[in-house]
């Protein structure tokens, strides 16, 4: 496997009495897709918000292009290029594309001694750019984000995330809303990010969506690592065995670490 862009070692982090995270490290090589996956309570939104500057762990180190970093706020995240898809998205319905696509970075103009929003520059960038990375099925930047569906609205924050910049994306739940057509969509998506060299997290319950896209499966089980897989080691009742049960022994048994 290639040398890790982004690792997480030893990180651990408490909320009063919970032990929400025991010394869970985990390694995303470039142009690679890492499935972090685990009941609910597992550990996984814990990790990835201090992934993203969201929380700051309690113990352990986070490395990001072969050096230590803290990851202060999200912002802080976003400029080394880690960025975030939440389930929620974060788009505004009644915006257009292409006002979500620059949402917060939009492009202005001078008109005599006013500055005004570039809305040609803005639609022209986004509808090219989604056209580029493969998303033919939004033909207009012009449509609002209310009218899409939820795969295509999966697309516009991967595209946005790309185009600014993203070195690493985590993916929170991107399929669980999702019919199996358009959930399939987005997991072309995922390959076609990692083809262009940019690596993934991928949060899912859905072992079905981690095998087609995950290079890497990490299992969680109440804030620990139970098991670490590379593609094909391991087959999905063993996996499903873990997150239910969290036996680190048969992880051990059949591969995995």
């Amino acid at each position: 496997m290639a040398t890790p862009l982004l690792e997480a070692r030893d990180i651990s982090k408490r909320f009063g009495r919970l032990q929400a995270l025991d010394r869970v490290s985990i390694a995303l090589p470039r142009g690679r897709t890492l499935a972090l996956v685990g009941d609910n309570g597992a550990g996984k939104s814990t990790l990835i918000k201090i992934l993203a500057g969201l929380h700051q762990p309690d113990s352990g180190e986070i490395w990001f292009e072969h050096r230590r970093v803290r990851l202060e706020s999200p912002t802080a995240a976003r400029k080394m290029g880690i960025e975030t898809v939440y389930q929620d998205l974060a788009l505004v319905e009644n915006m257009s594309i292409a006002r979500n696509f620059f949402l917060g970075a939009e492009p202005s103009r001078r008109v005599g001694p006013v500055s005004v929003l570039d809305t040609a520059k803005m639609h022209l960038t986004a509808e090219s750019y989604l056209r580029e990375i493969g998303i033919t099925s939004l033909t207009t930047a012009e449509k609002e984000i209310r009218l899409l569906s939820g795969g295509e609205r999966q697309a516009i924050s991967i595209a946005r995330a790309m185009y600014f910049g993203a070195k690493v994306m985590i993916l929170d739940e991107p399929t669980s809303q999702l019919s199996i057509k358009e959930a399939r969509k987005v997991l072309d998506y995922v390959h076609d990010v990692n083809a262009q060299g940019l690596s993934t997290i991928f949060i899912t319950h859905n072992l079905s969506h981690v095998y087609p896209v995950a290079d890497i499966i990490v299992v969680l089980y109440h804030g620990r690592k139970v098991g670490e897989f590379l593609k094909g080691a391991a087959d999905p009742d063993v996996i499903e065995s873990l997150i239910v049960n969290g036996d680190a022994d048969l992880a051990d048994r059949v591969g995995g670490h």
